[in-house]
C-alpha cells in the first residue's frame, strides 16, 4: 500500500524546544505547478527560530505550519514541473515555511519557482553538505556580488561574522581573493574565524571607526543597530550592503540619508526571497570548485530534531545546525 502519512514538526503556536513534538500527517497531494520533494536534509536558520518565538501569532503564517525556509532532497513526484523523479533539488525563500509548509518533514510540495536543480559539480557532496548551503550561500552570494559588487583585492568589512552567514561570506571573500576583517563580540571566535579566512579579527565594541577599521565594502550583518557606525568606516566610493539583524534592531529611527550616508559612499542591501537557477547553479559550482566546506555546528538525524531545536535555543554554537534523513 502506499504511504500516505510522513513525520514532520507542525506549530500552531510559540514553540519553544521543550513543546516540540515530531507528529504524523498526510503527506501533501500533488497539483500543477508544485512537486514534491523527498527531504534529505536542511539547514536551521535564525528565521525560523523567530518563527517559533513570535512572528507564528502573524495573521499572514498559514497554521499549522511546517517551519523551515529551506532544504534540499529528490524529486518524488514532479507534476508538470519538467523534473525528474530522483533528481537532485534545492529548494528555499518565496513563503516557504511561513505561506506554505517548508521542510521540517519527510516530504515538502514545493512551487517550481522556488525549487532549483542541484549542479552535476556538487553531486558528489554528502547530503548534510548540501543541505547547509542554500540559504545561507545563496544569500552572501547576492550580497557580495549583487549587492557589494566585490572583486578581488577589496578589503571587505563583515560585521557580525561568527554566524553561519559570516562565516560562508569569509569562505567566498577569501576564496575570491579578498583582505577579510572581521567582527565579533566574543574572544573565543577569533581563531575560528581566522580559520575561516579572516586575515584580521576585530572585537567589536560598537565604534569600529574610532578603532580605525577601514574597508572598501562593508557587509553588515548586525544591522540598523550598527548600520551608520559602519558607513563611516567605508572608504571613498565604498559601498555598505545591509543583510542581516542580529543587533536585534529592525528599523533606523530618524535616518537622514544626506547627512548620515558619508558623502562619496554607498548604501545597499539584499533580499534573499527571490533566487534563481542560475544564481543556485553559481553558488554550488563555487563551492565544489574552492572545496569550500560550511561550518556546520552539528549534524542531527531528523529523529532528534527536538534535540536540534534545543540546540537552536540555547544559541551557544557557530556555524550551521544541520539536519539529515538519509533513510
Amino acid at each position: 500500500m502506499k504511504r500516505s502519512y510522513m513525520k514532520a514538526l507542525a506549530i500552531s503556536n510559540v514553540t519553544s524546544a521543550d513543546a516540540a513534538r515530531i507528529s504524523e500527517v498526510p503527506i501533501p497531494e500533488v497539483r500543477p505547478g508544485w512537486a514534491l520533494v523527498r527531504v534529505r536534509g536542511f539547514g536551521m536558520n535564525h528565521s525560523e527560530l523567530e518563527l517559533r518565538r513570535s512572528e507564528i501569532r502573524a495573521q499572514y503564517i498559514k497554521k499549522p505550519i511546517i517551519p523551515g525556509i529551506e532544504g534540499v532532497g529528490e524529486v518524488a513526484d514532479p507534476s508538470d514541473t519538467g523534473l525528474a523523479v530522483g533528481e537532485k533539488v534545492c529548494m528555499l525563500m518565496g513563503g516557504m515555511g511561513r505561506m506554505w509548509d517548508g521542510s521540517y518533514a519527510e516530504y515538502c510540495l514545493v512551487p517550481a519557482s522556488q525549487l532549483f536543480s542541484i549542479p552535476e559539480a556538487a553531486w558528489q557532496l554528502p547530503w548534510a553538505t548540501l543541505a547547509a548551503i542554500p540559504e545561507t550561500y545563496f544569500t552572501a552570494w547576492g550580497s557580495l556580488f549583487e549587492g557589494l559588487r566585490l572583486e578581488t583585492g577589496d578589503t571587505l568589512l563583515v560585521r557580525g561574522a561568527s554566524c553561519a552567514l559570516g562565516y560562508a561570506t569569509l569562505q567566498i571573500a577569501h576564496a575570491l581573493g579578498c583582505r577579510v576583517i572581521a567582527t565579533t563580540h566574543r574572544e573565543s571566535y577569533v581563531e575560528p574565524l581566522r580559520d575561516f579566512g579572516a586575515d584580521e579579527v576585530v572585537i567589536d565594541d560598537g565604534t569600529l571607526f574610532k578603532k580605525g577599521v577601514r574597508a572598501t565594502k562593508a557587509l553588515e550583518l548586525v544591522g540598523p543597530k550598527t548600520l551608520r557606525d559602519t558607513m563611516c568606516c567605508l572608504q571613498p566610493g565604498g559601498i555598505c550592503c545591509d543583510t542581516g539583524i542580529l543587533g536585534g534592531v529592525f528599523t533606523l529611527d530618524r535616518f537622514d540619508p544626506i547627512k548620515e550616508i558619508p558623502n562619496g559612499r554607498y548604501l545597499t542591501g539584499f533580499f534573499s526571497n527571490y533566487p534563481t537557477q542560475e544564481a543556485m547553479d553559481e553558488v554550488f559550482e563555487f563551492v565544489a570548485k574552492h572545496g569550500i566546506e560550511p561550518h556546520i555546528a552539528k549534524v542531527f538525524d531528523f529523529g532528534r530534531l527536538v534535540d536540534a531545536l534545543a540546540m537552536q535555543d540555547g544559541g551557544s554554537f557557530q556555524g550551521k545546525i544541520v539536519v539529515t534523513n538519509e533513510g
